[in-house]
């Protein structure tokens, strides 16, 4: 499970320590998938931030998911699925988009001053 933007709003990079509020319709999915029995790890960038980031996730989803969720940023064998607001799904094997990403020529690269997510962004007016 993504954090920012997908089980938390994302307003903008504003540090480690900022997290935004939760997105209760993601929350009450978590925590039904939790309650079946599923493991629910959050999977998080901000995991180059080093551990101090990757804690203070977790400290954020036991105090508004209630459980306390593993936070990582490395993805392992046992994953099953992912939901975040960046992915799109190809089919298995096969090269097929069975959601189509953005054309190259659209997309705004992360570390570009004129991408809004990018915490160096610079408005031009």
């Amino acid at each position: 499970m993504d954090l920012d933007g997908t089980l938390a709003v994302y307003d903008g990079w504003k540090g480690i320590y900022h997290i935004g509020e939760p997105v209760e319709a993601i929350v009450e999915y978590v925590q039904n998938l939790i309650e079946s029995g599923i493991e629910v790890r959050i999977f998080t960038a901000r995991g180059c931030e080093g551990l101090a980031a990757l804690r203070y996730v977790e400290e954020w989803a036991l105090k508004h998911v209630g459980y306390a969720l593993k936070a990582t940023n490395i993805k392992d064998f046992g994953m099953v699925f992912l939901i975040d607001d960046r992915a799109f799904t190809v089919e298995k094997n096969t090269g097929k988009f069975l959601t189509m990403p953005p054309s190259a020529e659209t997309v705004h690269y992360h570390y570009s001053t004129s991408n809004p997510d990018n915490p160096d962004y610079v408005e031009v007016k």
